[in-house]
């Protein structure tokens, strides 16, 4: 059970302070220490409250200049207007806060080091749990004692006259980031009080259950620190007891900015993204891709708002500027600025219904601008824009009447492009001066609950009130008059978020205020985190929460805490939440550089009975099936890889198909599974079958080795900058379910033209033992095949679709020669009188080529295939195709046919290994030497006339040598070149549906690889083949960072829905 909110302290090393607590009766006794000065001061209490003394040094006080703030892993943060991020920025500047007063009761006395001590007594209803406390006190008052140091204490004099209007730079520090520890409560007690009752219970054992915070590996995990914070401001009540969600929270994908995320705003096709550079970059929600980046601002973006119909999209920054877009072009559409120096823009809303914008500026002003009159507004003009104006100091005379010479202007300079007709001036008289007492961090356009029909403004400023303000509908102007103001203490307003009449709002120091907006009433304030509450969002009954320690957590309505996570290694900037096809997507930002995109809608089970098809159920059963470490190549993964074979089977039932194992001879199983449209009455069934192979088992991705290099978990499907990463995703799991869902999608939508069969094995890297045997064996209940379809290769580069017609044979073979003789040593028995193995072996196999590299073995070139001219035309068309680009960065189109010959119809040879006997030290004679070659084979070369000419050729140059030891050669493993026919109807249905996919023609292209089961099965059930690559070359297949683009899994399972429905058809049924 939670009682209280975690402990999420500040990062980085912690303040020299030091704390000591009391309750009832007892004496309390605290000691301040300094590294300065070594002296201690002690306080002592005996009244019934809750006493701490805190003492900080003023050596934990940073520097803020650019030198000192180098990185972000090892420096704090700046603030930019109150809004944190990486210090990359030239223009820093502090959050602010008004300082207001209080009735408190204070005694202050100097210490001997000549710092203060004072004692506050507040007195309240409700009691704040400090940030750890061993016993809290039944008692209501609270009593602190802080030691201070002199220059402390006078900047708090200084601070307490300065003038109401002028914002007080927080003395808050957020430390640098350093190495990781786990999160821990509070204390082992926390307690809810109700009226003048206390009630306390045992938390240590939840903490223990508590989900492990989230660090993502391609990035430095931030630091924590269980230094206790003193927190002042208005008092807080603790979370309501709940129950949480332990389950640790995955991201569904992570887009890195390069540069920290101050801003976010989703609609339904994009997501954009603020950043720290001043760029608008735009992403694809579907498949994460990144789209275009919208620069029209100097300064970082602190706000992005979309306009109700999602037609425009408005944004503020640093620079003093609002750029106003359209969604659909991209085009920067408005440039609105006012004629007063206003500093920051934190925070814009737009009313569609007025046509007016509003903003709220750093200068605590809150200003407006009315699109309905903009014809009675004179033209703005460019010299009057902010970046061309003269500044009062900086551009102020010096010293002989000079002023300091100004750079030339930037030629990437954002006003470069823009036309005086995109310039919108604000009037000066739509303007209210001081809105604040502080800056204006927020602002919400609701609903008037008091006048049907009309809107109202409601504001938060960093002096802790909340303002709300009526808005003229004749002029748009909002009316100072009636404005309405809330309070809660201290505490700056840093975010708003509402929910019918209820406002939430996250305050600085981790508190959290609702209000009911209606009858403007503070309903409930608690503390919700340990830092900086800087985002909220609800949807529905549920509210999150972002603070500057990195956590998101999760409230009901009521404020029981239902689940919280770590989202960012930093501070959360930014969130926003969307509901796309049927899922609610929570959206994080922040300054790791990263957006994060969570699922945190309520599913009731795994596998619901309607098997939802869209594409995040596909991700979702990708990410799963990738889970399982099925290589077939190692005995200790046959658990998983029968585990993986039953998830398969689990989804083709999902999906109404008929399925089961294939047994096979003490390998892994083959998931059949077998779609079929329902019978028409009084119609006879005489539909054509489609075959549809795969393999749903990988090679080994190298876990614990000295070379291993994923930047992710290899069997934990990892999304990021619009990849999947994780072994399998590509080859070939991912290409397998998108498949299945393609066809399960239209059997669902009882669209099936056809029966389909998918036949997917599991040794298929291990050279698909079993399979043969396997499928002959149940070949007559597999049926009669028309189509055979494969999708298990690569584009030739990441830009242009393909489709695969033709791939190489392979015959993998062992060579070994060994003498009678155990392992001698050089020094003693070495002569050139003796015949050693491995002088033998490097004898041998340079046998197999010539000097040039051609291969030796006798006839061995006679039976390969001449080029056609239809052939020859598909290089052709490669090579215009690469034209203006170097295939693969390197070969030029003049090239490029001779490259890709030379590697796709022409045979070749590869000595893989050559391994001794005996140990690895230099003075050793091995009585062994083996060798493993493969030769890669083409049309027309037979298989077993290639394997009897190797196996001749080798015997017959061995015996030349007249040698003692023996000679021994095996052939391994053996594949059927393949070569479909890109003229016949499969070949045809495929080139038409990637192009309309694609939205472009694609290569025909062969492969240099082998898959023998294409072969087998062509050959088998007499039927014709063809091959869809759905990855590209960058994918990495059998390498570190195996990877496929969410765009073509997508777009797979779209092409082959459309080919399962239109390859049985004839012509004139598919309107071709």
């Amino acid at each position: 059970m939670c009682t209280g909110p975690d402990v999420e302290p500040f990062f980085g090393s912690p303040l020299n302070t030091s704390t000591s607590t009391s309750t009832s009766t007892s004496t309390s006794t605290s000691t301040s220490t300094s590294p300065s000065l070594p002296r201690s001061t002690t306080s002592t209490s005996t009244s019934t409250s809750y006493s701490t003394s805190t003492s900080t040094s003023p050596s934990t006080s940073y520097s803020t200049s650019p030198s000192s703030l180098s990185s972000v892993s090892s420096n704090p943060p700046r603030h930019n207007g109150g809004r944190l991020f990486s210090p990359k920025s030239d223009r820093p500047s502090f959050k602010s806060n008004h300082v207001h007063s209080h009735s408190l009761s204070c005694d202050t006395s100097r210490n001997a080091d000549g710092s203060t001590s004072t004692n506050t007594n507040t007195n309240t209803n409700d009691t704040t749990l400090p940030a750890s406390s061993t016993s809290p006190s039944a008692s209501p008052t609270t009593s602190t004692s802080t030691s201070t140091s002199p220059q402390s204490s006078l900047r708090s004099s200084i601070s307490s006259i300065r003038p109401s209007i002028i914002p007080v730079p927080s003395t808050r520090k957020y430390r640098a980031q350093s190495s990781f520890s786990h999160d821990t409560r509070d204390s082992p007690t926390s307690s809810v009080r109700s009226g003048n009752m206390t009630f306390s219970m045992q938390t240590s054992s939840f903490s223990s259950s508590l989900p492990l915070p989230f660090s993502s590996k391609w990035s430095s995990p931030p630091s924590r620190s269980s230094t206790p914070l003193h927190r002042s401001g208005h008092p807080a009540a603790s979370a309501s007891v709940a129950v949480v969600d332990t389950n640790e929270q995955t991201p569904l994908h992570r887009v890195h900015c390069g540069g920290s995320v101050l801003a976010i705003a989703v609609s339904s096709d994009h997501i954009y993204a603020g950043t720290q550079g001043g760029d608008i970059m735009v992403f694809s929600l579907d498949t994460y891709d990144h789209v275009r980046d919208l620069k029209g601002h100097s300064g970082c973006i602190l706000a992005l708002v979309l306009s109700p119909d999602e037609s425009l999209l408005v944004s503020s920054a640093g620079d003093a500027i609002i750029n106003i877009w359209r969604t659909k072009t991209f085009e920067n559409v408005h440039r609105i600025y006012s004629t007063f120096d206003i500093g920051d823009i934190f925070c814009v809303a737009y009313s569609s219904k007025l046509s007016s914008l509003y903003l709220g500026a750093q200068n605590t002003s809150i200003q407006w601008y009315d699109f309905r009159s903009t014809d009675k507004r004179p033209r703005a003009s460019l010299k009057s824009h902010p970046s061309r104006r003269s500044h009062r100091f900086f551009d102020s005379l010096g010293p002989g009447g000079s002023a300091t010479p100004q750079p030339p202007v930037d030629s990437s300079d954002v006003l470069e492009s823009c036309h005086e007709s995109q310039l919108v001036e604000i009037d000066p008289l739509n303007i209210v001066q001081y809105a604040h007492f502080g800056y204006v961090y927020c602002m919400l356009l609701l609903q008037s609950f008091t006048k049907e029909g009309e809107e109202i403004l409601v504001s938060g400023g960093g002096d802790g009130s909340i303002k709300i303000w009526e808005i003229d509908s004749e002029t748009s102007a909002i009316k100072p008059e009636t404005s309405k103001s809330l309070t809660s203490g201290d505490s700056g307003v840093l975010c708003m978020a509402t929910r019918d009449q209820f406002l939430y709002c996250g305050l600085t120091d981790g508190e959290i205020s609702i209000w009911d907006l209606d009858g403007q009433a503070l309903i409930r304030s608690i503390k919700g985190h340990q830092d900086d509450v800087l985002t909220m969002t609800v949807r529905d009954n549920c509210i999150w929460s972002g603070s500057a320690s990195g956590y998101v957590r999760k409230w009901s309505q009521r404020f029981e805490l239902l689940g919280r996570w770590k989202a960012h290694d930093g501070l959360i900037l930014a969130s926003d939440l969307k509901s796309v096809k049927g899922r609610d997507l929570y959206l994080s930002g922040g300054n790791d550089d990263c957006i994060s995109v969570w699922d945190v809608s309520c599913h009731e089970d795994d596998f619901p009975s309607a098997y939802r098809t869209t594409e995040d159920e596909l991700l979702s059963t990708l990410r799963k099936l990738v889970s399982y470490r099925t290589v077939a190549n190692d005995p200790k993964f046959s658990e998983d890889c029968r585990q993986g074979a039953s998830l398969l089977k689990s989804i083709f039932r999902q999906f109404g198909a008929q399925s089961f194992l294939i047994p096979t001879d003490n390998c892994n199983p083959i998931v059949f599974g077998r779609f079929t449209p329902p019978e028409t009455p009084g119609v006879e069934s005489n539909r054509q079958t489609i075959l549809f192979y795969g393999h749903y088992d990988v090679i080994s991705a190298g876990e614990g080795t000295a070379n291993n290099q994923w930047i992710t978990e290899p069997f934990e499907m990892t999304g990021m900058n619009s990849y999947l990463y994780g072994r399998g995703v590509s080859d070939n799991k991912g290409p397998v379910l998108a498949a299945i869902f393609a066809a399960g999608e239209l059997a669902q939508n009882n669209q099936l033209s056809c029966n389909i069969i998918f036949l997917i094995e599991g040794e298929e890297e291990a050279g698909s033992r079993g399979f043969k045997e396997a499928v002959k064996k149940y070949k007559d209940f597999i049926g009669p095949i028309d189509w055979i379809l494969l999708a298990n290769s690569y584009w030739l580069d990441d830009e242009a679709p393909c489709v695969t017609y033709g791939l190489r044979g392979v015959v993998h073979a062992s060579v070994e020669i060994q003498s009678d003789r155990p392992d001698l040593h050089s020094g003693v028995d070495g002569s050139r009188e003796s015949r050693e193995p491995v002088i033998d072996m490097v004898n041998l196999l340079a046998k197999l080529t010539s000097d040039g590299g051609k291969i030796m073995i006798p006839g061995f070139h006679e039976m390969v295939r001449a080029i056609t001219p239809a052939e020859e035309a598909m290089y052709t068309e490669i090579e215009n195709e690469f034209s203006a680009r170097l295939f693969r960065g390197s070969i030029p189109s003049g090239r490029l046919k001779e490259h890709l010959m030379s590697r796709w119809r022409y045979p070749s040879l590869t000595i893989h290994r050559v391994n001794v006997s005996g140990p690895t030290n230099a003075t050793i004679i091995p009585r062994s030497a083996s060798a493993a070659i493969s030769l890669r084979i083409v049309p027309d070369q037979k298989l077993s006339t290639v394997t009897e000419n190797l196996t001749a050729f080798l015997y017959n140059q061995f015996s030349t040598f007249s040698s003692p030891n023996q000679l021994k050669i095996s052939i391994d493993h053996v594949s059927e070149w393949w070569l479909g026919d890109p003229l016949n109807k499969a070949f045809k249905t495929l080139a038409r549906v990637v192009e309309e996919v694609w939205e472009k023609k694609p290569l025909f292209i062969r492969e240099g690889g082998s898959i023998p089961a294409v072969r087998f099965l062509e050959m088998e059930f007499g039927a014709s083949a063809a091959h869809l690559p759905c990855g590209q070359a960058s994918d990495a297949a059998h390498l570190d960072n195996e990877r496929m683009r969410v765009a073509n899994l997508y777009k797979s399972k779209t092409i082959m829905k459309k080919v399962f429905r239109e390859l049985p058809l004839d012509d004139d049924e598919i309107g071709v």
